[in-house]
């Protein structure tokens, strides 16, 4: 008895130190031991008496058979409890693994989950359910939501209808239905999906959407403004338009005012993207600047803008005093990196509902309009007449001839005369396009020029130009030379010292005996790099004119920039030599500086033998205009070389 109770104290002992393989093996053979040691021991103590009156059995199993079968069962019995003693030790070390598992996802899960059951008793939550719904220091455990809940609102900290909520909760979750919902909590949104479970109850996830919602709003937000000015882009622009258009009455003003900036390129190709951007910001806190709250101003691309003017039982003129107070304030000079920066805009405007009813009829009515402020000097704003549909379509028409033109070869190039005032002869002419259309004639230069340098048309038209000239100019004697106009737009061509070369090349014209004319307008636009251009031509010889000498307001500054060959004095100040005494001072003053600088100065625009006669006077070295010839072809060239040395008014 005292070895089986000892034998058993130990296999508890054993039993208890670890819950592992070894110590449960330990454990059950000692505990055996115990079981067995016992067993004998009252076997031992018991003693077994036949009883005489009852008849023996034929086949009674002798004692010491019956002693072995029993020992077999003993063991057998021993041996399946142990292996179900082994089989109930893996069992419960599982579920704890699992419940171990289970609760370490619970408790790193980035959402709060809670599960209920049908009477919405919470049956299973994680810390951060508790943390997410201010629920931490509450029992939680095993209550009903509705408690929960009343407990919160008796604190303050909740200030919803329970009974209506956990209602609503539970109704969701008999009937399958997957509820979402978001909360405000702590200034956090909180979004909490409802997830039915069958046989009653629902499981409730809850996820902090307040950094996803605010990403969304920056997504929604850079997908409907510029991100350069922040500005309202084409898009919102257009919803707001929209909306305004659905909100107007009779008695209020809509106006859709289409912005482009003026001379914006020549800033961004000379000083670059850096300088660019900061000038279209500066515009943008201009532009808001000039509107109401109720307006809109938006950036359309490059440097395009646009404004929804919204007034109610406003004056009709509110819509030019703000494109006159948005031109004014847009001219303004700008300092930006250094730079001292002038720019303009032109402004388009359309009506509503006079002009239309939709985004799309005033957007195009309002550029319409912006197109004729450009044709008549920019700087300046045009409301939407009904004419400038029937002008734009003909200049659509226009630009197909153009583009068509040169391949039909429908231009010309004629000549007008250049003379020597001392010698009375002429020293060269100066090559101008003329257009000669098929169906409607002979086409104005002022009427396809511009269009052409728009739309960068004078590209190849230029190159042309200058290759028939020389070509026509090797025809001519040795001392005559030819002019020809370059554009702007050809200083922004890459390849124009190269056809320049080509022309001369192919022609076999001396490269002394060109000359090429370019306005101021070209040393506007990146100056160092036409410098290097225009250094370049006169390196292999070309003569370089500055045209339209005076007109300018810097004129004097470009003489000590390059060494022009020749300055051409403009015609405006030619016409009224005879009548007014600045004109004739003028003039004095670019002779006398061509004088002192060696450079020949040519008179544009001589048309009387009064003009002809001040300007020999005070030394101009060469006239041109009426006087002589009006612009004739080339086969009448000779002719005009030929002519006696009088003037001939043609």
């Amino acid at each position: 008895m005292v070895f089986g109770s000892v034998f058993g104290a130990i296999a508890l002992v054993v039993a208890l130190r670890r819950d592992d393989r070894n110590h449960t093996l330990a454990a059950t053979a000692l505990l055996t031991v115990a079981i067995v040691s016992h067993h004998f021991t009252a076997m031992g103590a018991i003693t077994l008496v036949p009883d005489p009156t009852l008849a023996a059995d034929g086949l009674t199993i002798a004692p010491a058979a019956l002693s072995f079968l029993t020992a077999v069962a003993a063991f057998a019995i021993l041996g399946i409890s142990l292996v179900a003693a082994m089989l109930d030790r893996r069992s419960s070390s599982e579920l704890h693994q699992q419940k171990v598992v289970l609760d370490t996802a619970l408790e790193n899960m980035s959402q709060g989950l809670a599960m209920f059951d049908a009477d919405g008793r919470i049956l299973l939550f994680n810390e951060r359910y508790g943390e997410m719904l201010g629920r931490t220091g509450l029992p939680l455990q095993g209550r009903l939501l509705i408690d929960v809940l009343t407990d919160l609102k008796s604190a303050g900290r909740w200030d919803g209808d329970a009974d209506e909520l956990v209602t609503g909760l539970i109704a969701e979750a008999k009937a399958g239905n997957t509820a979402t919902r978001t909360i405000i909590q702590n200034g956090r949104s909180i979004r909490i999906v409802d997830q039915p479970m069958k046989g009653g109850g629902w499981v409730a996830t809850f996820e902090d959407i307040t950094e996803w919602q605010q990403a969304q709003q920056q997504i929604s937000h850079m997908a409907r403004h510029d991100a350069l000015t922040n500005l309202p882009n084409r898009t919102l622009f257009r919803e707001e338009l929209e909306q305004a258009l659905r909100l107007v009455k009779r008695s209020d003003q809509l106006a859709v005012l289409c912005l482009d900036l003026d001379h914006f390129k020549e800033i961004n190709d000379s000083l670059g993207h850096p300088i660019r951007d900061a000038l279209l910001m500066e515009v943008g806190r201009r532009l808001g600047d000039c509107v109401t709250e109720h307006d809109t101003v938006a950036r359309l691309g490059g440097d395009e803008f646009a404004i929804v003017q919204f007034c109610k039982d406003c004056d009709p003129s509110a819509v030019s005093l703000l494109a006159s107070h948005v031109v004014e304030r847009i001219s303004e000079p700008y300092t930006i990196g250094g730079h001292q920066l002038v720019i303009g805009v032109s402004i388009g405007i359309s009506l509503a509902p006079e002009d239309g009813k939709n985004p799309d009829e005033l957007l195009k009515k309002a550029d319409l309009a912006l197109y004729r402020a450009k044709a008549d000097g920019r700087g300046t704003y045009r409301i939407f007449e009904t004419g400038m549909d029937a002008r734009a379509q003909a200049r659509r028409l226009l630009e197909l001839d153009l583009r068509a033109a040169l391949p039909r070869k429908e231009f010309e190039v004629y000549y007008q005369p250049i003379r020597d005032i001392a010698g009375d002869k002429v020293v060269a002419f100066e090559a101008l396009i003329r257009w000669n259309h098929s169906l409607r004639g002979m086409i104005s230069p002022v009427s396809f020029i511009p269009l052409a340098e728009e739309t960068g048309l004078i590209i190849p038209l230029g190159e042309w130009v200058l290759r028939q000239a020389c070509t026509d100019a090797t025809r001519w004697p040795e001392e005559v030379c030819v002019a020809v106009n370059l554009s702007p737009v050809q200083f922004k061509n890459p390849n124009l010292v190269t056809q320049v070369k080509s022309a001369l090349e192919r022609s076999g014209l001396a490269p002394h005996r060109l000359e090429l004319e370019i306005t101021e307008s070209v040393l506007l636009q990146n100056s160092e790099a036409t410098l290097g251009v225009l250094h370049e031509l006169r390196a292999f010889g070309v003569r370089i004119s500055l045209d339209d000498f005076g007109t300018g307001y810097s004129s004097l500054s470009y003489m000590g920039s390059f060494p022009f060959d020749k300055i051409k004095i403009d015609r405006s100040f030619v016409t009224e030599l005879a009548t007014r005494e600045d004109s004739m001072a003028i003039v004095r003053a670019v002779t006398g500086l061509g004088k002192s600088l060696g450079i020949v100065t040519t008179a544009e625009g001589v048309e009387t033998d009064a003009q002809f006669e001040l300007l020999r006077r005070e030394g101009c070295t060469q006239a041109q205009g009426y006087l002589f010839s009006k612009p004739r072809p080339v086969a009448e060239v000779e002719a005009m070389l030929e002519r006696a040395p009088k003037r001939i008014v043609a």
